[in-house]
């Protein structure tokens, strides 16, 4: 049996979370995914990435069955179906939660529902954890109501409402139900003085707390555009998403799903990115969540902060805030599909790269203009980040790809540099604050300058990914969304229309050519780029190719999973790639819908 055939495509999964971690949910009732107790712990279940050794916990109707999957109303909880012949059951799947500032002490939980609501059926249960990436072994101890296992000083328990079996290194059961009847399982991460098994869980009054809270989160979104399904369903995945303790948001759930089957594309995302900021606030008070922005910007601010007088920034930190994250391969995992290697931690921490210093200043201009004011000490420090780019934007960088074949000046880095001068201009201006204005203000026309003379190539009639190349690239495209062009400026026209001939295919967009260009120094090729997709869409609505806009927005709207979710990158037969699901996609989607939506309204 080929690898291929032991893994569910990646859009087969939906993903439940309490702020925290969280855990992904195939169409078969398996759970294949789960770090705990943070995003980037070691796992506890990855049949992802091992379909044999990396654990997992399976709950699923005996025979063949009819299998649906929907996400109740405004929420999190996910509802899966199976219907057959003989009777239709349920799993509601959620981590319960009440509220965010109980999920600091609150235990780590995945609660499953069993019922049947018409006819009779038998299940099956089948819980094989795989502690550490399953590196290590656990002893298991059966216990009433439940099972024990234990790992080092980790502990999980399973508390069960149906008698568990154990079967090597995990747990079985089988049980009927018949309709109106349910069966309920808690598994519970033991930390903190929290017992591994509770006798005396309220499934009820958990179910209704996590339906709460979810809805009434829901609710604060200030969206009623068109797409308000799918920008909502956005705007939920990035909550799921958040890790509530610091505010930050992780790039995506998991780490190295392939960015093509077999290749070796396969990077760790269980980490917040500099890059990400910006976007993320704005996209949040776009969506009237100003609490969340606050949040992800107390996280940039004490980033900011350790960068210090000596204004050097890391490209990606921890959601905790640590900045050593040593890149390894595990090659014990034979890799989703069998495409190795699987890594944990990124290298690309210790990159250098330039765009990161102006996301990072543009989230304070935003943040100060639509959030709450920031403070001197983050203004004391934004000024050192600045001096320090003052000195270094003319060398050559890793840019936003985080290619590995060498540094290169990339027009985008160069672009985002120009951003860090002018919003830290336009902040000092709007609130009177002391600044090196004339160094900035030459720097910043410097770079101006810089970008149009060789970063424009005359005879493509189109920006290019770095000085001297003969390529394009996708990020280009969110120049005008950083007002450095005007989004009908020729030259921009002309990056539209080259970005459309070489990059896009049926209407989904590629980052860069590969094999032109910069070496990113892997081999293999990879799908095109979801948020790519996304930022062609909102370039083609801020030049007034409004038609052009909404179709390639609508049909980008097609590739999402049958619950609304996005992984990174999409095949070649509209397969999802990548990590999943991906924050960036979901941003750039909110984004694209509001400017869309604007340009809707005028004709």
């Amino acid at each position: 049996m080929s690898p291929t055939a032991s893994y569910k495509p990646i859009s087969d999964y939906g993903v439940i979370g309490d702020l925290r971690t969280v855990a992904l949910v195939g169409t078969d009732g398996s759970i294949d995914w789960c770090c705990l107790p943070r995003f980037d712990s070691p796992s506890l279940f990855a049949a992802l990435l091992d379909a044999k050794k990396g654990g997992h916990w399976k709950i699923a109707p005996e025979g063949p069955a009819v299998r649906k999957q929907m996400y109740l109303d405004d929420t999190c909880v996910l509802l899966t179906r199976f219907l057959t012949p003989d009777g239709v059951g349920e799993i509601e799947d959620f981590m319960p939660i009440s509220g965010e500032a109980a999920a600091a002490d609150a235990p780590h939980e995945i609660m499953r529902r069993v019922r049947v609501v018409r006819g009779a059926m038998r299940f099956k249960l089948e819980m094989v954890p795989a502690f550490d990436f399953a590196r290590s072994r656990h002893r298991l101890d059966l216990v009433r109501g439940g099972a024990i296992f234990g790992c080092g000083r980790a502990r999980v328990g399973l508390s069960s409402s149906v008698r568990l079996k154990a079967r090597d290194a995990g747990v079985t059961a089988a049980f009927w139900l018949k309709a109106g009847e349910c069966a309920t399982f808690l598994l519970r991460h033991a930390e903190r003085g929290h017992p591994p098994i509770d006798k005396g869980f309220d499934a009820e009054v958990a179910y209704a707390e996590t339906i709460d809270f979810w809805r009434g989160w829901a609710s604060r979104i200030r969206y009623g555009g068109r797409w308000r399904e799918m920008v909502v369903r956005s705007a939920l995945t990035l909550k799921l998403l958040t890790y509530a303790p610091t505010g930050a948001i992780v790039a995506a759930a998991t780490t190295s799903l392939p960015e093509r089957i077999g290749g070796e594309r396969n990077w760790d995302y269980r980490y917040t990115w500099i890059r990400d900021a910006a976007y993320t606030i704005y996209a949040f008070v776009r969506l009237g969540l100003f609490s969340e922005a606050e949040a992800f910007m107390r996280w940039v601010d004490a980033r900011a902060h350790e960068a210090g007088r000596k204004g050097r920034l890391q490209v990606l930190y921890s959601v905790t805030g640590l900045h050593d994250l040593p890149e390894q391969t595990l090659p014990h995992l034979e890799g989703y599909s069998g495409s190795a290697p699987v890594r944990v931690g990124n290298a690309a921490a210790g990159q250098f790269q330039l765009d990161i210093y102006g996301e990072l200043v543009r989230a304070a201009y935003l943040a100060n203009k639509y959030s709450a004011p920031i403070s001197h000490d983050l203004w004391t420090h934004l000024r050192a980040l600045l001096n320090f780019l003052c000195e270094h934007w003319r060398e050559k960088d890793d840019g936003i790809w985080e290619v590995r074949g060498g540094r290169q000046h990339f027009v985008y880095s160069k672009l985002m540099a120009w951003v860090a001068f002018d919003r830290g201009l336009r902040l000092a201006d709007a609130r009177g604050l002391p600044a090196e204005r004339e160094r900035w203000n030459l720097e910043r026309s410097a770079v101006y300058e810089e970008v149009m003379r060789r970063g424009f190539d005359e005879r493509k009639k189109c920006f290019v990914q770095h000085f001297g190349a003969d390529a394009v690239d996708a990020a280009n495209l969110v120049m005008p969304m950083m007002h450095f062009v005007s989004p009908t400026d020729p030259k921009m026209a002309g990056t539209i229309e080259a970005t459309m001939r070489l990059l896009v295919s049926d209407s989904l967009v590629h980052r860069y050519q590969i094999g032109k260009g910069a070496n990113d120094g892997l081999s293999g090729g990879e799908g095109t780029f979801s948020m790519c997709t996304f930022w062609l869409a909102e370039a083609l609505a801020r030049a007034g190719r409004i038609g052009e806009a909404r179709h390639i927005f609508e049909k980008m709207l097609s590739y999402a999973n049958h619950l609304g979710l996005y992984s990174e990158q999409i095949g070649a037969t509209g397969e999802a790639l990548g990590n999943f699901p991906q924050a960036f996609t979901h941003l750039a989607l909110i984004n694209a819908a509001f400017r869309l939506d604007r340009a809707l309204g005028r004709l």
